[in-house]
C-alpha cells in the first residue's frame, strides 16, 4: 500500500491536546511500521497531560494496529498489539528476561519514543504479538492493561480460595478484580460507584459500593484507586504481615504514613506492565467482560474532545479510532 509523507498525531505539550501533521516515521532495520486502528485512553495518558514525567509529545500506548512493513514478511498485513517497553536487549535485566526494567529502556508513547495516537506507530517487530481472530478490536485494545492486571499474579503467590480485597472501581480496578477471580481468588471489589462495580457484580465478584472498608481483614489488598489517599486506606484494610500491591499512577508526591506499615510488617509491592500472553488468551476465550468497559468513541481527529470525555468522571474506556480494520 502506498503510504503518505505526513501523518495526523496527537500532541500532548504544556497540559494541551492537539492535533498536528507530523512526518511517518522511517522504519529502522528489525522495526515494524504499524497502522493504528484503535487506541485506548488510560489513566496514564491522563496524568501525562497533567504533567507526568515532564511529559511532551504523541501519547498512547493502548493500542491495535495492522502491520504494513516488516523485515519479516510474515508479519505484513496482521492485526497487532504491541509490548510498549523498548528494551536493549544485552544488559543484566535484558538477560533476566526482564526488560521491563532495563535502565536504558524506552516507553511507547510515556519515554522517548513517540506514542500509538498516530496514524503510524513504530515499533521493534520483537515486541509485537498476532492477535487472535476470536478477538474483537475493541477488546485487544484492553490487552496491555490486562496484562498489568495479570503481573500481580507474576510477582506474589495468591491460592485459589484466598479473599482478596481489590479497592478502586475504575478501568484498571475492574480488569485486576476479574483477572484475580480468574485466578481462582475470592475477589472482594470496593468503589464509589454503583454502575461500575456492577460489572463485577455481573461477573460474581462481591462489591461494596460508598463503603468504608474494614480494617486489617484481608492479607492481600489491591490499590486501583489512582488517588493520593489510596495507599493509606490500603494499609489500614490489610491485615499484619500481609501485602498491598500498588497499581496506582499518579503525578505527584504522596504523602504516606509509614507508621502503621512499620508496626504491622505490611508489605508493599509496586506492580506494573506485565506479559502480554496471559492477557491474550483470557480474552481470547472471553473470561473477562472489556465490552462493558467501553464508554466512547472518537476518531483521531477529535482526540482533544476524547480526552475531556475521557477525564470525566463516571466514564470507563475512550476509544481513538484511525482508519478501518
Amino acid at each position: 500500500m502506498s503510504i503518505a509523507s505526513t501523518m495526523q498525531a496527537v500532541y500532548l505539550e504544556d497540559g494541551k491536546v492537539t492535533i498536528r501533521d507530523v512526518p511517518v516515521p522511517e522504519r529502522p532495520s528489525g522495526f515494524a511500521l504499524i497502522r493504528l486502528l484503535k487506541g485506548g485512553i488510560c489513566n496514564t495518558d491522563l496524568e501525562l497531560q497533567r504533567g507526568y514525567y515532564g511529559f511532551s509529545g504523541i501519547p498512547g500506548h493502548e493500542f491495535v494496529g495492522q502491520v504494513v512493513e516488516a523485515d519479516a514478511p510474515e508479519w505484513t498485513g496482521t492485526r497487532v498489539a504491541g509490548e510498549i517497553n523498548l528494551a536493549c536487549g544485552h544488559c543484566e535485566w535484558c538477560r533476566r528476561g526482564i526488560g521491563r526494567h532495563c535502565p536504558a529502556r524506552t516507553v511507547l508513547g510515556i519515554v522517548n519514543h513517540p506514542g500509538a495516537f498516530a496514524e503510524y506507530i513504530l515499533l521493534p517487530e520483537g515486541n509485537l504479538h498476532r492477535l487472535p481472530d476470536e478477538i474483537p478490536t475493541n477488546d485487544a485494545v484492553f490487552i496491555e492493561p490486562l496484562a498489568a492486571a495479570c503481573e500481580i499474579l507474576e510477582q506474589v503467590s495468591i491460592e485459589r480460595g484466598r479473599r482478596v480485597a481489590v479497592l478502586g472501581d475504575g478501568k484498571l480496578g475492574l480488569l485486576v478484580a476479574q483477572a484475580l477471580q480468574q485466578h481462582g481468588a475470592r475477589v472482594v471489589q470496593y468503589g464509589r460507584h454503583a454502575d461500575k462495580l456492577q460489572i463485577a457484580a455481573s461477573t460474581g465478584i462481591e462489591i461494596h459500593a460508598g463503603e468504608v472498608p474494614p480494617r486489617k481483614e484481608y492479607e492481600f489488598v489491591v490499590d486501583c484507586t489512582g488517588s493520593p489517599d489510596g495507599l493509606d486506606e490500603a494499609v489500614s484494610m490489610v491485615q499484619p504481615r500481609g501485602t498491598v500491591l500498588l497499581k496506582s499512577t499518579i503525578h505527584g508526591e504522596v504523602a504516606v504514613d509509614t507508621a502503621p506499615i512499620i508496626v504491622d510488617e505490611v508489605t508493599l509491592v509496586g506492580s506494573r506492565c506485565g506479559r502480554f500472553e496471559p492477557a491474550i488468551e483470557l480474552l481470547r476465550r472471553r473470561r473477562i467482560d472489556v465490552a462493558s468497559m467501553l464508554s466512547a468513541e472518537f476518531p483521531l481527529e477529535r482526540a482533544p474532545d476524547a480526552f475531556i470525555e475521557a477525564a470525566k468522571r463516571g466514564v470507563l474506556k475512550v476509544l481513538l479510532v484511525a482508519g478501518s480494520e
